[in-house]
């Protein structure tokens, strides 16, 4: 292997040592746990921006760990979009970080430790090149996210918090029962030599694959949050403290992903009982799901709620518009994905800010009262107050507004036009692309209502709210992620072409076959 390899296994080592280190180090030195945590997320943040340049000419990295050769020992693989991926979680997983600095770092035992945890997993799953592995590395994150849900106590977080952990344990259960009948199936669980037995029709047990495969796609979608297996999501992510749910927006793309990858590398469009691109049902279960959650958002009285059901609005575009299974389409929706989940995690940090200056008992959050700003010590705070904070959040809550919604000029009107414009472009439109045309204009029109209303209500109609107490380091993330969202509009057309070769090699999966298989 070469050096370049090597670096394909940095975004699991890195937020393991860091998690690591911060378990070892005593709680009461925070200061030491942060900077440890802080300073693993920026070196992740710089290794997944050098894997992206890597993988820029659509190289495929291959990291062979214990130098095992594919498909006996077990792989780790880089192409564009597992880069793309990783550089995304690491800059939400930043962010939340320095969020968390204010107040929800001591808000529970292990913070920065169950941050790092949950990278490291999240990590794995873009990288892994073998079906066992992807599921530990599920349980990974998705162990960290529970206690991360659970992080601040409070009865509401608690509630919330049993349905996303009984919904997720059940999803597991299903997704081992369904590796396990693919084992059987097909002698391996190596991704690439699982495609290249399907191509060459080597795969001894074709129903008992297929039914592996059905069952692999239910427990993705329920991560996924398809539908009706999705009623856990909206409650959990509202109630989850503000850095973790800032992070939650992207662990339902990690089952997206799954069904992008697994879909189009090894089950095939042609097998009808799978969960792969081009299968019809998934294509109304995703509509279904956008509809549901474009329903959801207009009917949500708070802001978390709101943000809630906005999760569940993007993973219905998402799913629906990858199951259609055309190229030009997916490569639209990858960029869709990317702008969405940063918007969602800006928002999901805005949420606690605007929700602060709200008069006592409007609905609150059941957290405890450090998180929300109460009385203490000043030596505790972590910068200055920012001044005229309401004026910037009505910035930053317009910002986000338009970027959810879909509007002009910012990336999220993109996103939704280069997908409505594959959809009408294609060689066949039908009545699924025209309904899901519909929906996508249906949804962003019932945002830009439910932002406008809660805009109103929090900045307008509340003359005797407080003026919310915010620090610099809080309002700071926020800024980061709208400038992303702003720079993904300017760069919008190298970011765009580099999605679409992503997507592109994702339905022609040759060169990571060979790629992986080649290095024996």
């Amino acid at each position: 292997m070469t050096a370049q390899d090597h670096l394909a296994i940095l975004p699991i080592v890195l937020p393991l040592a860091a998690g690591a280190i911060t378990l070892i180090v005593d709680e009461r030195r925070l200061a030491l746990k942060a900077a440890i945590s802080l300073v693993a997320s920026v070196l992740l943040v710089a290794v997944g921006i050098v894997l992206a340049g890597l993988t820029g000419d659509s190289s495929v990295i291959v990291y062979r760990v214990g130098d095992w050769a594919a498909p006996f020992g077990i792989v780790l693989v880089v192409d564009r979009l597992s880069a793309a991926m990783v550089l995304l979680a690491a800059v939400l997983g930043f962010a939340s970080l320095t969020f968390s600095l204010a107040r929800w770092q001591r808000a529970g035992p292990r913070f920065h430790t169950l941050v790092q945890f949950l990278l490291m997993g999240v990590n794995g799953a873009f990288l892994t090149g073998d079906l066992f592995n992807l599921f530990v590395f599920f349980e990974v994150f998705l162990t960290a996210s529970y206690a991360l849900a659970l992080h601040g106590s409070g009865e509401p977080r608690v509630r919330a918090s049993l349905h996303y952990i009984t919904v997720n344990l059940a999803a597991s259960l299903l997704f081992l029962i369904g590796v396990s009948l693919i084992y059987a199936a097909a002698g391996t669980l190596n991704m690439a030599d699982l495609a290249r037995q399907w191509r060459e029709g080597a795969v001894a047990h074709r129903a008992l694959y297929e039914t592996g495969g059905a069952i692999l796609g239910i427990a993705f979608l329920a991560k996924a949050g398809m539908w009706p297996l999705c009623f856990w999501l909206p409650g959990a992510y509202a109630a989850a403290s503000a850095p973790a749910a800032a992070l939650f927006a992207v662990l339902s793309k990690v089952g997206v992903y799954a069904i992008l990858r697994i879909g189009t590398l090894f089950l095939g469009a042609d097998v009808a009982a799978s969960p792969s691109p081009g299968t019809p049902w998934l294509v109304l279960a995703g509509m279904g799901t956008l509809a549901y959650g474009t329903l959801g958002v207009l009917a949500s009285q708070n802001l978390p709620r709101l943000a809630s059901y906005s999760v569940l609005v993007s993973s219905g575009t998402l799913l629906a518009a990858i199951a259609i299974g055309n190229a030009a389409l997916t490569g639209a929706a990858l960029y869709y994905l990317v702008v969405s989940a940063v918007a969602l995690s800006a928002f999901f940090l805005l949420v606690e800010l605007v929700d602060r200056g709200r008069r006592p008992g409007a609905d609150m959050l059941a957290v405890t009262a450090e998180a929300f700003g109460a009385e203490g010590d000043d030596e505790d705070d972590i910068g200055e107050s920012i001044q005229a904070p309401t004026a910037l959040l009505g910035l930053a809550f317009a910002a986000c507004a338009i970027m959810m919604a879909g509007l002009p000029p910012l990336a999220g009107f993109i996103g939704k036009f280069a997908m409505l414009h594959a959809l009408l472009e294609s060689e066949t439109v039908s009545i699924t692309s025209w309904t899901l045309v519909a929906l996508l204009i249906v949804s962003g029109f019932t945002t830009i209502i439910a932002m406008a209303r809660a805009g109103v209500r929090r900045f307008w109609a509340s003359p005797d709210a407080s003026v919310p107490h915010v620090l610099v380091v809080e309002f700071a993330p926020v800024v980061l992620l709208l400038a992303l969202c702003v720079a993904l509009t300017v760069e919008a057309g190298p970011l765009a072409r580099y999605l679409d070769a992503a997507a592109q090699a994702l339905h022609a999966p040759d060169r990571y076959v060979d790629g992986v298989l080649s290095k024996r």
